[in-house]
């Protein structure tokens, strides 16, 4: 107190004191070093800065709590959506593989056989085929003539390949309930796992290096800044959307196929495809980025064990692409799969398509129609290739067989040759056990905050868990994308013989309705009724969008 009246009293006695102390704390400090220490040399060039911006960006998500939090982020600079190039499950194009596995970063390995990392249950797998055999062959009996299927086809598909599609579903179903029956009071992590039903697969990222579009190069040569720019490689949104029959899940993951240090084995390097998708077949469509693994953040088990996949879609295809491509498209979508599921479980540990997971991810993938098996064991590796990073090193792994028969014919009320070594390899991915890993798993997540669940603060709980369930349901909005008709093309872009009207609609006042940013609305109104008591100037709700932008 004595010293509060002496400042008060001797204000410049205060200064010499604040003076004196900040001196003190240099004399602590050692002024000299032995290397020469500089600061960073900063690129003052507009690349040089749009980097640093974009790397800021980068930060923000990364120091987000929570996983819906990271995921609202990715869609904040798109008020309608990115627009994304569509990888659908059931639909490959012709000659697709370069393009899936560059977008994607997988290293496709070839196989007869499972990788040599299963060998230690094979024995134990023999035995459990001896047991379940005559059971697997009475449920493919029953589920090929002994029950009659009323069908009704949708019209988005060919009624040959539902109805393939239907019957593998229902074999498959039996043959996992038969073998989860066997393995439960053999093998712990059985009991403890989880299986979905169709569930909703959903995967979002972003891919570096791709050659620009026609229209974006002519936008960039009205420039004369961007003359050296025009052809310089852009990143291409990319969203996965499919559904499996069947899925299991634990909550312990995997172990790894492969060393992690192997990721940059250059080996694994997978060959460069920056052409346009269109120029395959691949086309896109404008909505929000997604990553739902078939559940929400915060369920236990959250780890992929196995997933099962039907290939009726192959009966749909042309017959000019002949059998080779065929398989060709059952490893696309093996490897589709198999990287939207881990990509879309590697966002709820806190990972985004800008931070790059620390830990490898594993799955299991069957592709079947009930006789004809391909079974696929895929590591993730890295998630981070954009621009930015598109010359990471690290690749994905993924092993594959070709389609194997499980069985030759059904005749005369008898399963015809069981394939006894298929049948083993499937029951060896049900006894590769999960365990704990020694690392951290969620380090980009909070510690107290990982979901929106646990946020104590009421209002901005329930205003993200709002908001992040309207957004993964990609309703369309309120008011529609702003277009340009065809009159207008013609009329007012192309030839400009309107030149005497006013200009109101957005392209003629140099507006994108693109650019429109997430978070640029006005939030709800709250009725004077409704405002606080007694009085309050406070009109609108309180938003709670991630500050990443600013």
């Amino acid at each position: 107190m004595y010293l509060n009246r002496v400042h008060r009293t001797f204000p410049k006695l205060k200064k010499l004191l604040t003076r004196q102390q900040s001196q003190a704390a240099l004399v602590e400090q050692n002024e000299y070093t032995e290397s020469p220490e500089y600061p960073p040399i900063l690129d003052m060039s507009l690349q040089g800065r749009k980097l640093r911006q974009r790397q800021a960006v980068y930060k923000k998500i990364q120091e987000l709590n929570t996983v819906e939090e990271k995921q609202i982020a990715l869609n904040i600079p798109r008020y309608y959506g990115w627009k994304c190039i569509m990888f659908n499950e059931d639909k490959v194009p012709y000659n697709a593989m370069p393009l899936v596995q560059y977008y994607t970063r997988s290293h496709f390995i070839p196989t007869e056989k499972l990788p040599e990392f299963y060998n230690d249950t094979g024995a134990a797998a023999d035995a459990i085929v001896q047991e379940i055999k005559a059971l697997i062959e009475e449920a493919i009996l029953i589920e090929n003539d002994g029950v009659d299927r009323t069908f009704t086809s949708a019209l988005d598909k060919p009624e040959v390949s539902q109805k393939e599609d239907a019957l593998a579903k229902c074999i498959v179903r039996q043959i996992n309930r038969i073998v989860i029956n066997n393995l439960t009071d053999k093998v712990d992590h059985i009991l403890s796992s989880q299986v979905d039903y169709d569930p909703r697969h959903e995967a979002f990222w972003f891919v570096g290096g791709i050659h620009p579009p026609h229209k974006l190069v002519a936008w960039r040569k009205q420039y004369g800044g961007l003359k050296g720019r025009w052809y310089e490689p852009i990143d291409r949104a990319v969203q996965y959307v499919g559904t499996p029959i069947l899925t299991i899940r634990n909550r312990q993951p995997l172990k790894p196929l492969v060393p992690y240090s192997e990721a940059e084995n250059p080996e694994f390097r997978v060959p460069k495809f920056d052409h346009n998708p269109k120029a395959v077949g691949y086309f896109t469509d404008n909505r929000h980025g997604t990553n739902i693994p078939g559940f929400w953040p915060g369920d236990f088990d959250e780890f992929g064990f196995l997933s099962y996949h039907g290939r009726g879609h192959i009966l749909a295809r042309k017959p000019s692409f002949g059998p080779e491509d065929n398989l060709e498209a059952l490893h696309c979508q093996a490897i589709k799969s198999s990287f939207g599921w881990l990509l879309a479980q590697a966002n709820n540990q806190g990972f985004t398509t800008y931070n790059d997971i620390t830990y490898p991810l594993v799955t299991q993938t069957v592709v079947t129609n009930g006789q004809l098996w391909s079974l696929y064991a895929y590591q993730l590796n890295t998630i981070e290739f954009h621009n930015d990073n598109v010359d990471n090193p690290k690749s994905n792994i993924c092993f594959g067989t070709k389609p194997l028969k499980l069985y030759d014919s059904i005749e005369n009320g008898k399963v015809q040759g069981l394939n006894e070594e298929v049948l083993k390899m499937l029951v060896q991915f049900y006894l590769n056990a999960p365990e704990e890993r020694e690392h951290e798993m969620k380090p980009y997540l909070g510690q107290q905050e990982q979901v929106v669940a646990d946020i104590e603060d009421d209002n901005k709980r329930r205003w993200l868990e709002a908001r992040y369930k309207h957004l993964v349901s990609n309703r369309p909005k309120h008011l529609l994308i702003p277009e340009i008709y065809h009159w207008e093309q013609i009329y007012k872009i192309k030839f400009n013989t309107r030149f005497f009207e006013k200009r109101r609609r957005p392209f003629e006042l140099g507006i994108s309705p693109f650019n429109r940013r997430l978070d640029e609305h006005l939030p709800p109104y709250i009725p004077k009724v409704l405002r606080p008591y007694p009085r309050s100037r406070k009109k609108f709700e309180t938003t709670y969008y991630p500050k990443i932008y600013e």
